[in-house]
């Protein structure tokens, strides 16, 4: 009998175009011979399923079930494809925690932890090999003073960016003091972030990304990608407008780069508690080549030239067969 899945998509965030191009391309691979497949829009407003006769059906919400043409759907598992909130922040693992349904993220813990971007460094720090960029952590209650903080606790160029976002929403680089303060607006402004902002030190070096995932009983890191962009950073734009970014799928890396790379994300995955598919994003500073850690998506994009496609297509595997993978190994949890 096939699995009914529910494939979570929307957003309360400005991610949630995304959100539904990720879902959309999910949709596509997965295997309908083997699931039976629902995507399901979460917004503020509603949540629902739109029907192949164009009907919307509301989610019943007090179980996570689909009155549908005189029946209801009880589903066997949430595939969640929802960038931020509430499908990045833990809410809606919480939520499914409470009704009993499983899911293909990390748990409700994780998830509100990694979205905050400061949190998730203080628990990493002491990873051996692990950089962190110096950084300081703004709180509203103190937006006032933040400038004069970043000033004089860190040394420019800086990188503002709100504490729990995501997509480099409200991000910026600063190369000069006269630009801080309408970066830290910007950061604080975003919405459904949470009004904290992170300010790191720049870093400079080769930029990177890579896929993790639980196969069974073991922890597999997926080829990295090297990130070339003609943008200041790699922002909004140049993550999603085609031609602005230059995407090496698998990375140049040395033997000794890709096994240290490695080592550094399965202790990240596991310090972190991670399950399913996560990314990883890092540095190899110039010069020293030491591995800075940026940040953790918890709930990668998944277009068809997302970073993780493109790194399971490089490591030999079609995306039907690893999301069914996530699917059967989630199931199992």
């Amino acid at each position: 009998m096939k699995k009914k899945i529910a494939l979570i998509t929307g957003g309360y965030t400005g991610e949630s175009e995304v959100s539904f191009k990720s879902a959309e391309f999910v949709y596509e691979q997965l295997d309908k011979t083997n699931y039976d497949v629902y995507k399901i829009t979460i917004t503020l407003d509603s949540w629902f399923h739109v029907g192949d006769n164009g009907v919307k059906y509301l989610i019943d919400r007090d179980h996570f079930t689909l009155p549908m043409d005189g029946q209801v759907v009880y589903f066997d598992l949430a595939f969640i494809m929802l960038h931020g909130s509430p499908g990045e922040d833990g809410r809606l693992q919480g939520y499914f925690d409470m009704v009993g349904l499983r899911y293909t993220t990390c748990d409700s813990l994780t998830s509100a932890l990694t979205m905050n971007k400061a949190y998730t460094k203080a628990v990493l720090a002491g990873i051996p090999e692990l950089y962190l960029a110096k950084s300081v952590q703004l709180f509203d209650t103190e937006r006032m003073e933040a400038a004069n903080r970043v000033r004089r606790e860190l040394s420019l160029p800086y990188f503002v960016k709100p504490n729990a976002g995501g997509s480099s929403i409200g991000m910026t680089k600063v190369n000069a003091e006269h630009d801080l303060t309408d970066a830290l607006e910007k950061a604080f402004n975003a919405e459904n972030t949470g009004r904290q902002v992170i300010v790191e030190e720049f870093v400079k070096g080769r930029e990177f990304s890579v896929g993790v995932y639980r196969r069974a009983d073991k922890i597999v890191v997926l080829p990295a990608t090297e990130v070339i962009t003609e943008r200041e950073f790699f922002d909004f734009e140049a993550k999603y407008v085609p031609g602005l970014t230059q995407e090496i799928t698998p990375a140049d890396l040395t033997s000794e780069q890709r096994s240290r790379v490695e080592r550094l994300v399965k202790a990240i995955y596991i310090r972190l508690n991670c399950k399913g598919m996560v990314r990883v994003d890092y540095f190899l500073e110039e010069g020293t080549d030491r591995f800075y850690f940026i940040e953790i998506n918890t709930v990668p994009g998944q277009t068809a030239q997302s970073f993780i496609p493109q790194q399971v297509r490089a490591a030999g595997i079609t995306e039907t067969e690893f999301y069914g993978e996530l699917i059967e190994q989630a199931l199992l949890n």
